[in-house]
């Protein structure tokens, strides 16, 4: 039986909230109080928030050939990185309120690989990193025929250069075990299609 939270909605106090930054991303300060475990209330609290909003994220797998589409990228975050800021990554975009995940995701896919997917699986939707940003990741697993498939794609207006590539399942999860596909997205995904990929085959 899932275990309730001992504390709610009602179980804490915004004091003021102000936007640092606005760029873009936005950053926000808000002043915080809550319940405490051991009775009473925290003191004031203050906290930046990185506003980063949902999105949407697809892995690729084709489950008769037993291949994964990965996309590869310049990202500054990881640019202390050993392997470099060059990552390999699932299909990935922003979201917006009134968007829903599945629209996104197409939308994605056609943007950053060329392809449509014959279906979408749901995976799980978590919290990236809550202690400093509000951010959502809605997964997915996107089925299709991979063969022949890969190339240059991405937005100019976006600043977007991405390189779509189709690698064996074995490849893929070498890699993986190595520490080079170390995305929070990646490594969710792929400990899903570890369990999920001989039922997937078997269905195909």
């Amino acid at each position: 039986m899932l275990k309730k939270h001992q504390f709610g909605h009602s179980d804490y106090r915004i004091k003021s909230t102000e936007t640092v930054f606005k760029g873009f991303f936005k950053m926000t300060r808000t002043v915080v109080e809550h319940r405490l475990f051991g009775g009473g209330w925290s003191r004031p609290l203050t906290r930046e928030l990185f506003r980063r909003g949902d999105a949407v994220g697809v892995l690729l797998y084709d489950p008769v050939n037993h291949l994964i589409g990965l996309v590869e990228q310049f990202r500054l975050g990881a640019i202390d990185e050993k392997q470099g800021p060059w990552q390999y990554e699932v299909v990935a975009g922003m979201m917006s309120r009134e968007e829903d995940p599945r629209q996104v995701a197409v939308r994605e896919l056609q943007e950053e690989a060329g392809v449509e997917v014959e279906k979408l699986i749901p995976i799980c939707d978590y919290l990236v990193s809550v202690g400093g940003t509000d951010e959502k990741m809605h997964m997915y697993c996107g089925l299709l025929d991979l063969t022949g498939k890969g190339g240059i794609f991405g937005l100019d207006g976006e600043g977007e250069d991405i390189q779509f590539h189709v690698w064996p399942y074995d490849e893929v999860m070498q890699a993986f075990s190595e520490g080079l596909l170390n995305s929070a997205a990646m490594t969710v995904s792929l400990l899903w299609l570890n369990l999920k990929h001989s039922e997937l085959r078997l269905e195909s």
